[in-house]
């Protein structure tokens, strides 16, 4: 399989699954879990579970929680080349999970937000026809914007290929400043909120709006399953029928599937089937990461 370096955040999830609706001023019961997460790190972690040998570029404190992801990530297959912020905590996320499974979500990028060019060792990137892709919370942010902008450019100088996830619609506050910072990648992988927030349209063919500033577009809608749309084609594949225990990480999961596939040279319509497949085993169990 082809090398693969992922760029995004690292972090702690404390995922909480209520079991009514939130009374604020008051209590609700919960079930909670704490444990690695960050999309950079999910979509790591994914690729390692399903056979990739991904590196994590990412910016972590200098605590106990970044120490934590850093023995778990690479107990679970992932090579963490961290950036140690010496003033700014761990990422952490508190995650609200309802009774059917849509999780609500209170980021604190911490370290993240200071991730910088100098972050990126280029070295990461010397091996021939390699691929990065890139968490958009990185260029969301516009303290780490300009490293997600450096992090694409030394990666197509590279010769490598680049994929991008917007990763979420509410901060895209400029559909025109984003596509043009991602002008050039060669995949774009919007869930329908995100095309939503880049096109106008929920709907997998507006995506061809978007082929003048990317190569392709690999759309996840949700229980309408994914499609892949480039200048030639649309392809579209079904999703897989399973119970939403919890949906955090679940199109980081995706992500992984797909490029894991696509990365070891299966057809564009396999590669869609491997993203729906871990997707859906990511929806299936509590938390951001594969089961071990």
């Amino acid at each position: 399989m082809r090398p693969v370096v992922v760029v995004g955040d690292a972090g702690l999830d404390v995922v909480a699954r209520h079991a009514g609706p939130i009374a604020h001023g008051g209590d609700v019961r919960a079930k909670v879990t704490i444990e690695p997460g960050g999309a950079g790190a999910n979509t790591a972690v994914w690729l390692a579970a399903c056979g990739a040998s991904p590196i994590l570029v990412a910016r972590v404190g200098r605590d106990s929680a970044g120490r934590q992801i850093h023995a778990e990530l690479t107990s679970a297959g992932v090579q963490c080349a961290f950036a140690v912020d010496q003033d700014l905590a761990t990422c952490c996320v508190v995650v609200l999970v309802d009774e059917d499974g849509q999780r609500s979500m209170l980021p604190d990028r911490g370290a993240n937000a200071r991730f910088s060019p100098a972050d990126l060792d280029p070295g990461l990137l010397a091996a021939p026809n390699g691929h990065l892709h890139l968490s958009g919370y990185v260029l969301l942010d516009a303290s780490s914007r300009p490293a997600g902008l450096a992090a694409l450019e030394t990666a197509r100088n590279a010769g490598w290929t680049t994929s991008v996830d917007p990763q979420a619609a509410v901060l895209i506050h400029s559909a025109e400043a984003f596509l043009e910072d991602v002008r050039g990648v060669d995949i774009l992988m919007p869930n329908a909120d995100e095309l939503m927030a880049l096109t106008g349209s929920t709907d997998p063919t507006a995506a061809k709006n978007l082929l003048t500033h990317v190569g392709a577009v690999v759309v996840t809608t949700g229980p309408d399953g994914a499609s892949w749309i480039d200048a030639d084609e649309i392809i579209s594949v079904p999703a897989e029928t399973t119970e939403c225990v919890d949906s955090t990480g679940a199109g980081d999961a995706f992500d992984a599937g797909f490029l894991a596939a696509w990365l070891a040279g299966s057809s564009k319509r396999d590669a869609l089937l491997g993203g729906v497949r871990a997707g859906s085993r990511a929806v299936s169990v509590v938390g951001a990461q594969p089961p071990r």
